[in-house]
């Protein structure tokens, strides 16, 4: 489908419901937004106040749903206060959709919204983010994901349109690896530093990450650190912040995230960066099915292994198999 086609699908989908978002501000949900004010019978955007979110973020969801007049609501929900998610281990992510999106249910149903959705997207289905899993347990719907939208399509769109959006909208938390635990003093560390480099750069997207002593700046644009001595006065500052060492990651961050497979004489390979419930996954696919064991499942034209190896073949065409290829990924179930 082509990318208007695809957005129709969506509009559709949200067509005289009654529509809550999870709103943050960022390129997907600001999206949703703008096409549900145009279609649905009313929106309401549900934003969570977690007190780890990057410096504007809560006024940027303010603006964005006034531009649009639709309803917003803005929930305080202290992750400070919860220690499972301070402990910042491997499942932080899980922990985190799961704290948020049973808040925004219990919202959006007290508000007579019966319609919940978020903005997960096709592609998201191939990274590594388990909170999806969440989306699926709280039966969030998934408007993108049924049109086949990727990041890449997303910002195309918006930025064909003029419509403006939010550039950071991640949780700080992500910021700080995995099995070290959280505090607000390193949080709040890290969020006067991106903050100082987005106001003395011409950067859009900024990344801190703290690893131990050291800080590795992530930007969209690393030219604009290199330029009229900004790495060392960038340097310093973050220094004079508690750093020991600061680095530049030199590959730009790229999030127009889009979906390529390896397609060769009609078969494909892609190794998804996760292992697949295939018991839970069985109950998706139904009878499509042609065979089972413990260790893949066998479609007509698709293999699914537990290990998140994905395997197709007797394709005509790639857009046959990359359309096949993302008819599976919305019914897989991954691990954890």
């Amino acid at each position: 489908m082509k990318l208007n086609e695809k957005i129709d699908v969506v509009k559709d989908i949200l067509a005289n419901k009654k529509v809550a978002i999870g709103f943050s501000g960022g390129a997907d949900s600001t999206l949703l937004a703008y096409l549900s004010s145009q279609v649905s019978k009313d929106t309401l955007a549900i934003t969570i106040d977690n007190h780890l979110l990057p410096i504007n973020f809560i006024d940027n969801t303010k603006e964005i749903a006034k531009t649009y007049n639709i309803k917003h609501e803005i929930i305080d929900l202290d992750f400070y206060n919860e220690e499972e998610f301070l402990k910042n281990t491997s499942e932080r992510c899980f922990n985190c959709r799961d704290l948020m999106y049973t808040t925004i249910k219990r919202v959006a149903r007290d508000n007579g919204f019966d319609f919940i959705c978020d903005g997960n997207n096709i592609s998201d289905l191939v990274n590594n983010r388990p909170g999806i899993l969440i989306t699926y347990r709280e039966n969030f719907k998934t408007p993108f994901i049924k049109a086949k939208l990727t990041s890449k399509e997303i910002h195309e769109y918006l930025d064909k349109n003029n419509i403006s959006y939010s550039k950071s909208t991640t949780c700080l938390a992500t910021r700080i690896q995995t099995d070290t635990s959280l505090s607000k003093k390193n949080i709040e560390r890290i969020k006067y530093c991106e903050d100082y480099i987005l106001t003395n750069t011409n950067c859009k997207i900024v990344k801190l990450r703290n690893i131990g002593e050291f800080g590795i700046c992530e930007v969209d644009n690393p030219k604009e650190i290199m330029k009229d001595g900004k790495f060392k006065q960038i340097n310093d500052e973050l220094k004079s912040n508690g750093f020991k060492k600061i680095a530049l990651n030199l590959t730009p961050i790229d999030d127009n995230e889009y979906i390529s497979l390896d397609y060769v004489g009609g078969s494909f390979k892609y190794k998804l960066p996760f292992t697949i419930n295939l018991k839970k996954t069985l109950h998706k696919l139904g009878n499509e099915i042609i065979f089972k064991s413990n260790k893949k499942i066998k479609l007509e034209k698709i293999t699914i292994y537990s290990n998140g190896l994905i395997k197709g073949e007797n394709f005509k065409s790639y857009d046959e198999a990359l359309d096949k290829f993302m008819d599976v990924l919305s019914k897989l179930r991954r691990n954890v």
